[in-house]
């Protein structure tokens, strides 16, 4: 395949693929640790548990997640040069709102760290289900590529 990737065009689009599955993934899973912390007393030691699991399920799974599937998008786009294809910024867009629910779990996390939490089990039931439906619009976009 032509393209600044050469030979490497398969490696990139499978290890976007694995950083956006493990990116999904951890998106998936913290809200629901959330969910089952607004149950835990703060202090307990079920809270200082989920404090621990999410800070490293942030940490080690979701952020080098995500900007490994950024960084390989981006070579996938250049490569592919989609840069001006109609259905790519509308992927740009859900992706930046994916940005921000990510950004806004991150400071949940943080509110949770410091035994600060705002919200009810209910509102993380809900907003657990954002990033599926950012997903599902991203999935449609790349794969039916609808205009």
């Amino acid at each position: 395949m032509a393209g600044f990737l050469g030979e490497s065009y398969l490696w990139i689009k499978a290890l976007h693929v694995i950083a956006v599955i493990a990116w999904m993934a951890g998106m998936l899973y913290l809200p629901r640790l959330y969910i089952y912390h607004c149950a835990a007393e703060a202090g307990s030691v079920q809270s200082e548990t989920f404090k621990v699991m999410e800070r490293r399920l942030l940490r080690a799974i979701i952020n080098p997640a995500m900007i490994a599937s950024w960084i390989f998008g981006f070579m996938l786009v250049a490569h592919l040069d989609l840069w001006s294809a109609p259905w790519m910024h509308g992927k740009f867009a859900l992706l930046l709102g994916m940005q921000l629910i990510h950004a806004a779990f991150a400071r949940w996390r943080r509110q949770f760290a410091n035994d600060a939490n705002r919200h009810t089990a209910r509102f993380y039931r809900i907003m657990n289900e954002v990033p599926t439906a950012f997903m599902i619009g991203i999935v449609i976009l790349v794969v039916v590529r609808p205009f």
